[in-house]
């Protein structure tokens, strides 16, 4: 289904024009959906720490102009031809995970997200800081009732990013797991690790974070600027996991120390400084240390599910599409609480 140029209300979308200009709002004409893809009325995007490394890009993989955002949700607009599984009028969204090849060994084994030739909105092809995105079908999740658009959105990468690292790394309940960061990603781990019946660790700076990192279910904290954090972990008798959602890596190499034996540390933020650390950390106690990035459409799904049953919530700070720019300056200084959000009003 396609809508004729003359019906279509006005678009736009929060864009850079040039290599090292600012972001602005601009008019834009939305693209009509090929053959197995879908257009999607958006309603909500998130701001990511990694969308201000996509509006700097110097040479985007579509060219000028950019316009970032990879947590997305809206409502399908228009269906193109061989998509089955949706229709017009569906709530959708979409996140980091923006469509594979299908046909290399990781999709056909499933593991869409490591494919070789993956898409992400804001980097393969236009993203969702707009008023409309067009997508692969493959890469839509469906929203569930009882998700607003502005909670869903965050799902789309912070959710199912801290969802699936804390699932798939070895902790099961009852045992004690370490969230390093109370952020845009950190928020949603510790609600996460407390639901899935962790003895959750909240880590991070300041005695005044306490309170914030016990109302989002963590059994306790350690404030990381008046005591060193792995050694106050090995004191509590040792973290079977570490989630390190901050995105300073100072702090790692410290922390292993923390980890019993078998233990984990798995990094989903990070400044892409190297990490300096002795092996005898690791070698000696069997440890580990492992990234994680993002989940499939399905895994989305399946957060969503998990947050409706268990009362997660993103907590989120919304602002109009057209204040983009002081809202991602908002999410780089550290000031938002905790996920920022765009809305269209559309």
């Amino acid at each position: 289904m396609t809508v004729s140029q003359e019906n279509r209300p006005s678009y736009r979308a929060a864009q850079v024009t040039e290599s090292g200009g600012p972001v602005h709002v601009a008019p834009v004409q939305p693209r009509e959906p090929g053959p197995g893809e879908v257009r999607l009325d958006v309603k909500a995007s998130g701001i990511c720490g990694a969308d201000a490394g996509m509006a700097a890009n110097p040479s985007p993989a579509y060219g000028f102009p950019i316009t970032p955002g990879h947590e997305v949700a809206g409502v399908v607009a228009e269906v193109g031809e061989g998509v089955a599984g949706w229709e017009v009028g569906e709530r959708a969204g979409v996140g980091w995970f923006g469509g594979s090849c299908g046909h290399c060994t990781a999709c056909r084994s499933g593991d869409v997200v490591h494919c070789a030739e993956r898409q992400i909105p804001g980097l393969s092809y236009t993203g969702g800081w707009a008023t409309s995105i067009t997508v692969p079908a493959a890469a839509l999740v469906h929203i569930p009732d009882g998700l607003s658009f502005e909670e869903a959105a965050p799902f789309g990468c912070a959710g199912v990013t801290t969802f699936n690292a804390l699932r798939h790394n070895g902790a099961e309940p009852g045992d004690r797991v370490a969230v390093l960061g109370i952020g845009g990603l950190g928020h949603f781990a510790v609600q996460f690790a407390a639901a899935m019946g962790f003895e959750t660790v909240a880590i991070g700076r300041g005695k005044d974070k306490r309170a914030t990192a016990l109302d989002l279910g963590a059994h306790h904290y350690i404030d990381a600027s008046a005591e060193d954090a792995g050694k106050a972990l090995r004191a509590m008798g040792g973290a079977r996991l570490i989630l390190s959602t901050a995105s300073s890596s100072k702090p790692l190499a410290g922390l292993v120390d923390g980890l019993t034996p078998h233990g984990r540390l798995t990094v989903v933020g990070f400044d892409g400084t190297p990490l300096d650390l002795p092996l005898d950390k690791l070698v000696m106690h069997a440890r580990h240390v492992t990234g994680h990035v993002t989940g499939s459409p399905v895994d989305t799904e399946q957060a969503m599910r998990f947050a409706l049953a268990s009362d997660v919530r993103p907590q989120v700070q919304t602002a109009p599409l057209e204040q983009a720019a002081e809202a991602l300056k908002t999410q780089q200084a550290g000031q938002a609480r905790f996920r920022m959000v765009l809305t269209t009003g559309d």
